[in-house]
């Protein structure tokens, strides 16, 4: 049977781990690594999410939306959006063979700051 405290809790922390990482690589100018460091941190918060609501281990995927929807998350268009949006730099960072964005300073900023509201928002929500 499934620990499901102690599940949220290793997401949550792994998160919180990841998300560090994001900043510290985009003040380092590494801004892809940052952005999938970015994504990663929003999966694992959304995988806390699916752990709570299903009582399980998360499946293994890397899709956002997919996981919202299983957590059972009530996003407004705004946040699917940006959930929709920012699945982009987990095939950046995993398969170089796709297409690659053109990232500067001042995106890589932007988006951390949009992952950082869409984490305070989904760690009210758990």
């Amino acid at each position: 049977m499934v620990n499901v405290p102690k599940q949220i809790e290793y997401w949550r922390k792994s998160s919180d781990e990841d998300f560090a990482a994001a900043q510290s690589l985009a003040e380092q100018g590494h801004l892809r690594h940052s952005l999938f460091f970015a994504h990663l941190a929003i999966e694992k918060m959304l995988k806390a999410h699916v752990t709570r609501q299903t009582n399980d281990i998360p499946p293994r995927t890397h899709n956002l939306i997919r996981l919202a929807e299983i957590a059972n998350l009530k996003l407004d268009p705004k946040r699917e959006g940006f959930l929709r949006e920012f699945g982009v730099y987990q095939l950046e960072g995993r398969y170089p063979d796709s297409e690659q964005l053109p990232v500067d300073s001042g995106l890589a900023r932007e988006e951390v700051s949009r992952a950082k509201e869409m984490l305070i928002w989904l760690k009210t929500e758990l």
